[in-house]
C-alpha cells in the first residue's frame, strides 16, 4: 500500500512539471514548432544513410540543418511533425567547415516558416531549444546564451549553458521573442553535459550557389542536385560548366530546372533541345526535342538569333550521323539560317551558312560565304582554311589553296603550339600538291615542333616525300628509316625507301630493302618493279627483265612498259 502511493506520487509530480514547464512556454511555441521537422538522407543504392533535423526558414520549403546529415546522400524525404512526407527538391548552399545546408523541400502548399532574427541575443540572454517531435507534450528545452565569437566576419557562434542530445542537432534556437538566430551543432568537449553551441542561422540562410557551384567541394559531397544561381545570366553560366562535368541525365535535369525557373529563356529550350538531339534513343524524345526547338522560338525576343540556333542544332545533329526524323535535313537548316540572314547579316551567321552550302556540296555558295568571313572582324584561321578546302574541292589552281592557307597560318605566331598544329599539316599538304615542296619541308618541321615530336610514321613518311622532292636526300632517307622503325609491318615504306637510294644511285641498298618488302608479301608487286628499275641502274638487263615479268604477272599495270624501254 505504501509502495503503491509513492508510485502515484511520483507521477503526479512528474504531470505538474510538465504542467508548469507547457504554462512557461512562451506563447508562440506551439506554432514555432510546426516549423521543425525530421529528414531523411538515402545513399546511392536507396539505402538510409541517416535521420536528423532541420526547420523552414521561407514559405516556399527553404529549409537550414546540418551539412553532415547530407554528406553522401543522393535523395532525402523531409517529414512534418503530422507525419506527412515531401522529398527534398534541391540543394542551394552548403559549408562544411561550419557543418550547415541549405535546401528546399517540395512542399504541397506554402508552410508558416520560422523568422529570421533580425538581431543576435545578447549575451546572458534566455534562449530557447526547439526540438522535434510528433508529440504535442514535447515543447522546448531553455538554457542561456553564455558567449559569442565571430565567424566568417560578422557572424556568430554561440556557447550556450543549454544540455544538447544527438537527436537535438541542428533543431533552431530561438530567442525570447520567437525567432530563430542558431542551428544547434555538436557538442565535443568534457562539458557536453551543460554547453552546447550553434551557429548563426543568418550565416546558413547566406549560403549560395555560385555558377562555380560544380567546383565547390562540399556541393560535390552531395549528390541531390543542386539549385541554379539566382540570375539567369548566372544561371546560363552553370549551364555551361556543367555540360562537359555532369552525365547527360544529371545535365537534362538541371536543363529542366532552369527551363522551370526560367521559362521565358529561349537559351534554356534550345540547349535542352541540343541535348534531347544528343541523347535521344527513340522518335519521343526527337519529338521533345522539336517542341524545345518551337517553343524557343515562340519565347525569343530576338528571332534571328533563334534562327541561327535552331540551325546550327540541326546542322550539328545531322553532321554527327544523326537518324532521320520528319523534314529535317540541311536544306531545312539552311532556310532557317537564312531568315535569321535576312535579318541581321551577322558573320557568325554565314559562317554557318558556309558549313550547310559545304555539307549540300553547293561548293560555290559555300565559298561566297567564306568569304564574307574572311573579309569581317571574324576572320579565322577557320574560315580561311574552310574557303581553302572548299576552293580545293572546286578543283581551284593550287597556288590559290596555298594562299588562303598562308593567310590562315598567319593568324597565329611562331613558335606555334599544337593550336596550330593541324593547319600547319594542311599547309604542307596543300604546297605539295602546288610542287613546293621546300615550303612543305618547312611546314612538317613547324608542325614536329608545335606538336613536341609526338608524331607517327606516317607524318615521317609525308616529311620525307616532301624532302625527296626538295632533294634533301639525307632527310629523305632518315624520315624513311624512321617511318619503318615505327612500323616495320608497312611495306610502302621499304618501296619508298628503296626509290630514294635508287634516285641518288644507291641501288644495292635500294634492292636490299626491297628484298625484305618481298620476304615480308612475296606478291607486292611493286617491290619486283622498283628492283628491276634498280638493276636497269646497274646495267644488268637480265636480272631486270626477270623482276618486271615477277611484277607483271604479279598484276603490276607499268612493268611491261618499263621492259619495252629498258630490256630490248
Amino acid at each position: 500500500m505504501k509502495q503503491r502511493f509513492i508510485r502515484l506520487m511520483v507521477a503526479l509530480a512528474c504531470v505538474l512539471s510538465v504542467s508548469q514547464l507547457q504554462a512557461q512556454a512562451p506563447k508562440w511555441m506551439e506554432k514555432a514548432r510546426q516549423a521543425v521537422f525530421s529528414v531523411i538522407t538515402y545513399d546511392a543504392e536507396g539505402h538510409i544513410k541517416g535521420t536528423g533535423n532541420a526547420f523552414f526558414v521561407s514559405e516556399e520549403g527553404v529549409a537550414l540543418s546540418d551539412y553532415a546529415l547530407f554528406r553522401g546522400a543522393f535523395r532525402a524525404v523531409a517529414i512534418n511533425t503530422q507525419g506527412v512526407q515531401m522529398p527534398v527538391e534541391c540543394i542551394l548552399g552548403a559549408n562544411e567547415l561550419f557543418d550547415v545546408i541549405k535546401f528546399k523541400v517540395q512542399i504541397p502548399k506554402k508552410i508558416t516558416p520560422l523568422v529570421l532574427a533580425a538581431q543576435k541575443p545578447a549575451v546572458g540572454s534566455t534562449v530557447y531549444l526547439l526540438p522535434y517531435s510528433t508529440q504535442k507534450s514535447r515543447t522546448f528545452t531553455q538554457g542561456t546564451l553564455q558567449a559569442e565569437d565571430k565567424a566568417q566576419g560578422e557572424y556568430g557562434y554561440f556557447t550556450l549553458a543549454l544540455p544538447l542530445k544527438e537527436k537535438m542537432v541542428s533543431c533552431p534556437l530561438m530567442t525570447a521573442e520567437g525567432q530563430v538566430f542558431g542551428l544547434a551543432q555538436r557538442a565535443s568537449g568534457p562539458d557536453t553535459a551543460t554547453t552546447s553551441y550553434a551557429m548563426d542561422a543568418r550565416f546558413a540562410m547566406d549560403l549560395k550557389i555560385t555558377p562555380f557551384a560544380l567546383m565547390d567541394v562540399a556541393l560535390q559531397g552531395v549528390g541531390i542536385r543542386k539549385a541554379l544561381p539566382d540570375t539567369e545570366e548566372q544561371a546560363l553560366v552553370s549551364l555551361y560548366m556543367a555540360s562537359t562535368q555532369l552525365a547527360p541525365e544529371r545535365y537534362l535535369e538541371m536543363l529542366d530546372a532552369f527551363v522551370a525557373q526560367y521559362p521565358n529563356s529561349a537559351e534554356g529550350y534550345l540547349r535542352r533541345a541540343g541535348q534531347r538531339m544528343v541523347t535521344a534513343t527513340d522518335e519521343e524524345a526527337m519529338k521533345r526535342a522539336e517542341e524545345d526547338m518551337d517553343k524557343a522560338l515562340s519565347v525569343g525576343t530576338r528571332q534571328e538569333e533563334v534562327r541561327y540556333e535552331r540551325a546550327k542544332l540541326l546542322y550539328n545533329y545531322l553532321i554527327s550521323g544523326g537518324k532521320a526524323y520528319k523534314d529535317w535535313s540541311y536544306e531545312k537548316a539552311l532556310g532557317e539560317l537564312q531568315q535569321a540572314i535576312s535579318i541581321n547579316p551577322l558573320p557568325l551567321y554565314r559562317q554557318l551558312e558556309g558549313d550547310l552550302q559545304f555539307a549540300l556540296k553547293h561548293y560555290a555558295e559555300a565559298l561566297v560565304a567564306y568569304e564574307a568571313v574572311n573579309a569581317s572582324p571574324m576572320a579565322s584561321p577557320t574560315s580561311f582554311f574552310n574557303a581553302a578546302k572548299t576552293k580545293e574541292l572546286m578543283e581551284a589552281p593550287a597556288a590559290e589553296v596555298v594562299a588562303l592557307m598562308d593567310s590562315c597560318v598567319a593568324r597565329f605566331t611562331a613558335p606555334y603550339t599544337a593550336e596550330a598544329a593541324p593547319f600547319l599539316l594542311e599547309r604542307a599538304q596543300a604546297r605539295m600538291r602546288a610542287k613546293q615542296a621546300r615550303g612543305a619541308v618547312v611546314d612538317y618541321d613547324a608542325y614536329f615542333q608545335a606538336v613536341n615530336g609526338q608524331v607517327n610514321d606516317v607524318f615521317y613518311s609525308y616529311r620525307a616525300d616532301a624532302a625527296l622532292q626538295s632533294r634533301q636526300y639525307q632527310r629523305a632517307l632518315d624520315d624513311y628509316a624512321k617511318a619503318i622503325e615505327l612500323n616495320p609491318k608497312e611495306l610502302t615504306y621499304r618501296a619508298e625507301l628503296a626509290v630514294a637510294n635508287i634516285r641518288i644511285d644507291r641501288n644495292e641498298e635500294a634492292i636490299r630493302l626491297l628484298q625484305e618488302a618481298i620476304a615480308l608479301d612475296e606478291k607486292y608487286a611493286e617491290a619486283h618493279r622498283l628492283m628491276g628499275l634498280a638493276y636497269v641502274q646497274m646495267k644488268k638487263k637480265a636480272e631486270a627483265r626477270s623482276c618486271f615479268e615477277k611484277a607483271i604477272a604479279l598484276g603490276d599495270p607499268n612493268a611491261e612498259a618499263l621492259i619495252e624501254k629498258h630490256c630490248k
